[in-house]
């Protein structure tokens, strides 16, 4: 069992940054970051391998957003730069494997509780 932990989220004006810390309780092979707004299917934005050696992105996100891992701390993080009110959303980490399909739900094992991002414009 993996227990992951959220935080940073809070609400900003468009074009302002956040960053989005998440802390597993033990190491895991891959960890993500999905986003879901009332009435929607959670989406993918960003997942890595623990080692950092590949990242992927979702289209909406590329140039704005990018994941790095902590290893050291079992933690990632997603830094949101350039936010867009399309971007508001509770905000989720995951663990599981990753891969070219890690947008895929069934890929991912564990999910935090979430943390709410709120962009105004």
């Amino acid at each position: 069992q993996v227990h992951l932990v959220e935080s940073g989220g809070g609400s900003v004006q468009a074009g302002g940054s956040l960053r989005l810390s998440c802390v597993a309780s033990k190491h895991y092979y891959s960890m993500a970051w999905f986003r879901q707004v009332p009435g929607k299917q959670r989406e993918g934005v960003a997942a890595i391998y623990g080692d950092g050696s590949q990242s992927y992105y979702a289209e909406s996100v590329k140039g704005r957003f990018t994941i790095s891992p902590e290893k050291d701390k079992n933690a990632v993080y997603l830094q949101m730069n350039s936010l867009k009110p399309e971007d508001s959303a509770m905000y989720y980490c995951a663990a599981g494997r990753t891969g070219e399909t890690w947008y895929l739900l069934g890929n991912w094992n564990y999910w935090g509780q979430g943390a709410q991002v709120t962009v105004s414009s």
